[in-house]
């Protein structure tokens, strides 16, 4: 019932045409208000405070919807968020997201490096120290680092005016509570962007035609739509391994293996879709670049393939006896 209203939404509210404006400087805040008075955003939230309390595999169709229309706000962190903040907190006004890392410098100043969303964002989740902080973006220096439309930056807030802009959430919620939710959050935006980007490729293979026939029906086109497919496959079965039922905040290994396999199919389906689309597909009026920049940009965010490889990897070793199959079945299974 919420994902077919959730999509109903996002179709009625969150066209290619509005994505394009605000990429191209148009104000956010009617996309945010309308998403703010949907009622979406308060899922995650307890009944009593008017949500509808989702583990999970509940809101995971809804997250992924978000990749598949490219949605160009963090609706994502603003649905999650509910899941970590304290039951008694009120949830700040403003687009909230969340930090990768947050790094204490030499001069006292912290760094949050390759924020998603750093550019728009008015409030920041982050944690060091094992504690979960909620920064103020509007007082921060904000130096952009995302590629072309991508609003990710990095965020310095200077060490003297800091403790005025920080508001302390929870001691202690697990060492990687915050790294978790990060990591599979952008696995499901990306299962959402894998989505589209191969559906939008195998109806232009179905509709373009060249000597006669549509390219679609060329082996050699084939091949590469069952490339893309297993791909996107493997990558929204690693997802759904990291929202299980029951649970509201993710596990860091299933989260971790869920981003590595996305991450790892978002280069090579991105390069596949624009090889059967050719010129047509860098077009801006075209669709398929709102999603292939969306799978680079979320590829690196909150870590690519090549870190949560080391963060799997190094679990694995540390289980001696385990074999990698029972290694994973056990972690489906905890």
């Amino acid at each position: 019932m919420f994902t077919d209203a959730f999509e109903t939404f996002l179709r009625g509210h969150c066209t290619p045409a509005d994505v394009r404006a605000i990429e191209a400087g148009a104000s956010h805040q009617p996309l945010w208000e309308a998403l703010s008075g949907s009622g979406f955003l308060e899922l995650m939230a307890a009944e009593e405070a008017g949500g509808a309390w989702l583990d999970l595999a509940g809101v995971l169709p809804m997250l992924s919807a978000l990749g598949y229309h490219s949605v160009p706000l963090p609706a994502g962190q603003a649905i999650a968020l509910r899941s970590l903040l304290p039951s008694e907190w009120e949830v700040p006004d403003g687009l909230p997201t969340f930090a990768p890392a947050a790094l204490v410098q030499t001069d006292g100043s912290l760094l949050a490096p390759r924020v998603p969303f750093g550019l728009l964002a008015e409030q920041v989740l982050a944690q060091w120290d094992g504690v979960l902080w909620l920064l103020d973006a509007q007082a921060a220096q904000r130096r952009s680092c995302g590629i072309a439309h991508d609003a990710s930056a990095d965020l310095q807030w200077d060490a003297a005016h800091l403790p005025r802009h920080a508001r302390r959430v929870a001691d202690c919620c697990g060492a990687s509570t915050l790294v978790a939710w990060g990591a599979a959050l952008h696995a499901a935006l990306l299962a959402g962007a894998l989505t589209r980007s191969f559906e939008l490729t195998l109806q232009y293979g179905n509709e373009r035609s060249q000597f006669g026939r549509s390219i679609g029906k060329f082996q050699a086109i084939q091949h590469q739509l069952a490339v893309m497919a297993e791909h996107v496959a493997a990558a929204r079965m690693a997802v759904a391994c990291a929202f299980p039922a029951h649970q509201r905040v993710p596990a860091l290994l299933p989260a971790a293996m869920a981003k590595a396999r996305c991450s790892e199919a978002a280069g090579l389906v991105a390069s596949i879709a624009h090889a059967v689309h050719g010129a047509i597909g860098i077009t801006e009026e075209y669709d398929l670049q709102l999603s292939t920049r969306r799978l680079h940009a979320w590829r690196l965010a909150h870590g690519a393939e090549t870190h949560w490889h080391g963060v799997v990897g190094a679990a694995l070793l540390e289980q001696a006896d385990t074999t990698v199959a029972d290694f994973v079945r056990e972690l489906q299974e905890a």
